[in-house]
């Protein structure tokens, strides 16, 4: 089983996640976030990986700080969980409607940073969640996962569903990408050799 424990203490944060990126989707979070907590959800759900977040932040401030070092964790785990990264499909894409959204994701498990983001979110906030954490939480995914990702909010108008999709679809693109290729058994699936 590919499954992982990181924790991270700062003086802003102290934030452990676990993950099983072979798991049912099983997920349990207590970020004190209850929107994150939802999207999050989004990611273990479709991506069929079982993800626990016990965070405590200085929510007293804001939520920059938590949501940030989510992310970061998160991809710590999940680049720990990976292992070699032999034989696995390396790239991952999918779109999700929901309603009148539509968001396309796509990644490369490429030991690479990079993050495209694409999406005018209708709103400044979806209930007390300022919208533009949501890019921070995939900056610091991507920059410890060491993942390159694009995503592009196709349409909407409903700001909870356009960052729904987007979840939903970070997920399943995740999902895709970390599933063995029985084709690539024991492969590494680059031509340099490594990722």
């Amino acid at each position: 089983m590919r499954q992982a424990e990181i924790s991270r203490n700062t003086l802003e944060t102290q934030i452990t996640v676990s993950i099983n990126l072979d798991g049912s989707g099983v997920s349990q979070f207590n970020t004190g976030l209850g929107f994150l907590d939802h999207m999050l959800d989004q990611i273990a759900r479709h991506g069929m990986m079982d993800i626990q977040v016990q965070a405590k932040g200085d929510l007293h401030i804001d939520a920059h700080h938590t949501v940030e070092d989510i992310g970061i964790t998160l991809g710590q785990a999940f680049l720990k969980a990976l292992g070699d990264k032999k034989g696995i499909n390396r790239y991952g894409h999918a779109y999700v409607p929901l309603d009148e959204a539509l968001s396309r994701v796509a990644l490369d498990l490429s030991g690479r940073p990079g993050l495209e983001f694409s999406c005018e979110f209708t709103r400044a906030a979806i209930g007390e969640f300022d919208v533009d954490l949501i890019h921070e939480f995939f900056q610091g995914f991507v920059n410890h996962a060491l993942v390159t990702l694009h995503i592009d909010n196709l349409k909407g108008h409903n700001s909870h569903h356009q960052a729904e999709t987007i979840f939903k679809a970070f997920g399943r693109a995740l999902r895709m990408a970390a599933t063995h290729d029985p084709r690539m058994a024991g492969i590494m699936p680059s031509t340099k050799g490594s990722l």
